[in-house]
């Protein structure tokens, strides 16, 4: 009881010199995770569309060559950062990249290089995510678009992706709760996130273990909200569950016409 009465009053004198810092380190956290989490989303998107346009033995050879090549490079992308831990990208991309080519490519900014590597990173993931969640679609959907007359873009983007975007809801909820967490390697390149707060704090007062149980409660209280959160929005997205028949006549019961049970009402 007196060692745990001591990390309540160290954690204590903490907050009161350093709670500002540990807020901000708060603050910045979730805007470089949701802003890379969103722009590695748009990649992802892009590149994993791109990895599933049909190519038949039939097509022109220059069109072939040209999906071919991209997906080439799209799978050395994905490898390579779905490979390697996001510290050394940022290592790389922050140090690495300015000393290679003599200063000619360098960041302007910690916050523009830390939403570039987190997005970057993000993305190899949500490419797979996203090509997975298309293919988990039933063919018979792209065949009855075709069979309407629709091109691929209209059935990609009126039929296929509206039903592949909630296939991979829980991945893109994911891809944010682990960016919550490993934006903390953004200390690296000296971005001031709530990992950096704690390693200043520690800095200043050698108290390693009290700090360290503040993030924890900080990441962890991060992280279970956004969950809740997520839940509540894969919910609405799945809809209502019952229906109803939209009218007693025996025809249109044949016929299979519904209505919502909850729009009925209204």
């Amino acid at each position: 009881m007196e060692k745990l009465s001591q990390l309540i009053i160290d954690i204590g004198r903490l907050w009161e010199g350093y709670g500002n810092s540990y807020l901000r380190g708060i603050g910045n956290t979730l805007i470089l995770a949701l802003v890379a989490t969103a722009i590695g989303c748009i990649i992802g998107f892009f590149f994993g569309v791109l990895n599933t346009i049909p190519v038949s033995e039939n097509e022109h050879p220059v069109k072939r060559f040209f999906l071919g090549f991209v997906r080439v490079i799209i799978r050395l992308y994905v490898e390579v950062f779905r490979g390697t831990p996001m510290v050394l990208q940022a290592v790389f991309l922050y140090y690495g990249l300015p000393y290679i080519t003599n200063n000619a490519l360098r960041f302007s900014s910690i916050w523009l290089a830390s939403i570039i590597i987190v997005s970057i990173n993000t993305g190899a993931y949500m490419t797979e995510s996203v090509r997975g969640g298309i293919l988990s679609v039933d063919p018979g959907q792209t065949e009855g678009a075709k069979a309407v007359g629709m091109n691929h873009f209209q059935t990609m983007s009126a039929v296929i992706l509206p039903q592949a975007l909630r296939n991979i809801m829980p991945q893109i909820g994911n891809n944010f709760i682990i960016n919550v967490k490993d934006t903390s390697v953004m200390f690296i390149i000296g971005f001031p996130d709530f990992f950096a707060a704690h390693r200043s704090a520690t800095g200043a007062t050698y108290l390693y273990f009290p700090s360290a149980t503040i993030e924890m409660i900080g990441y962890f209280s991060l992280t279970l909200i956004a969950s809740f959160l997520l839940r509540r929005l894969e919910k609405r997205m799945d809809g209502e569950s019952s229906y109803e028949l939209a009218a007693a006549d025996p025809l249109v019961m044949t016929a299979g016409t519904y209505k919502h049970a909850e729009r009925s009402r209204k």
